[in-house]
């Protein structure tokens, strides 16, 4: 992993058009009190890096992914397990993850099949600004290459 990314730091990849992951992003780093969570979107270089270190298709841009060191967690588990490291109140939902992943991930394909025409689109992969912007990858990351996935939490 880059000089600049602690190996352990949680890091959340997205949709980097959609303005519901855009908005999940924005939702993140306010409320990382502790600024452990770090960025990239899907499109980006780091994140395609990210995604084929972790065995994760670099094609399908339908979830939002959590990496933990090297461990990958996707769509619910993704999303649960960042509530998690966010605390409380966010922690209350780490509970749901006892519900069977198919129908938690049932869910989450339902409003991510919906995303789009929901929230909408931007045009480009967002610019962060301000302190965000030291949280998020740049091109060359080297991330860890044994990782499995994770989505079943």
């Amino acid at each position: 992993m880059s000089d600049d990314i602690p190996e352990d730091a949680p890091i959340v990849l997205f949709d980097g058009v959609c303005n519901l992951c855009n908005g999940f992003v924005q939702f993140i780093a306010p409320r990382d009190d502790d600024e452990v969570f770090h960025f990239a979107s899907l499109q980006s270089p780091a994140g395609r890096e990210l995604l084929e270190a972790h065995d994760l298709p670099t094609d399908a841009l339908e979830s939002v992914v959590l990496i933990e060191g090297d461990r990958a967690y996707v769509k619910s588990g993704a999303v649960l397990r960042t509530a998690y490291h966010l605390g409380l109140p966010y922690r209350a939902l780490w509970p749901f993850r006892v519900l069977p992943a198919g129908f938690r991930n049932w869910l989450y394909d339902f409003v991510a099949a919906r995303r789009y025409r929901w929230f909408g689109q931007k045009d480009r992969c967002m610019l962060p600004t301000g302190g965000l912007q030291d949280r998020f990858l740049e091109d060359g990351v080297q991330p860890a290459a044994d990782g499995g996935v994770e989505g079943d939490d």
